[in-house]
């Protein structure tokens, strides 16, 4: 089972871009943002669905302004999906939670 991870300016590069494992699924949040702790939920029962070698994590965009900017994250929620380090896939706003498990399975 993959487990959540809370990613900022320190680790971002490490548990992020410099991983090679499996893909990345980045929830880019905000703790005043209804959807995305509507969404919250639901990531913790993909982070339960997806293989172990997939990563999920979690940044707040307000406490991680320049990250946010980096990946032009205009509205949120924004789940950012990488692969080696390369964004290959985003979903802004809310959607199904088969449409995320099945873009991490086939990364």
């Amino acid at each position: 089972m993959a487990n959540i991870i809370s990613v900022d300016m320190t680790n971002f590069e490490s548990e992020v871009l410099n991983y090679t494992e499996g893909p990345v699924m980045v929830d880019f949040w905000a703790e005043w943002c209804g959807p995305c702790k509507a969404l919250l939920p639901i990531i913790e029962e993909i982070a339960g669905e997806v293989p172990s070698t997939a990563k999920i994590c979690k940044l707040n965009v307000d406490e991680n302004t320049d990250l946010a900017r980096q990946f032009h994250v205009m509205s949120i929620p924004t789940c950012v999906f990488l692969k080696d380090g390369s964004e290959v896939e985003r979903f802004v706003g809310s959607r199904d939670k088969q449409e995320y498990i099945d873009t991490l399975k086939n990364l």
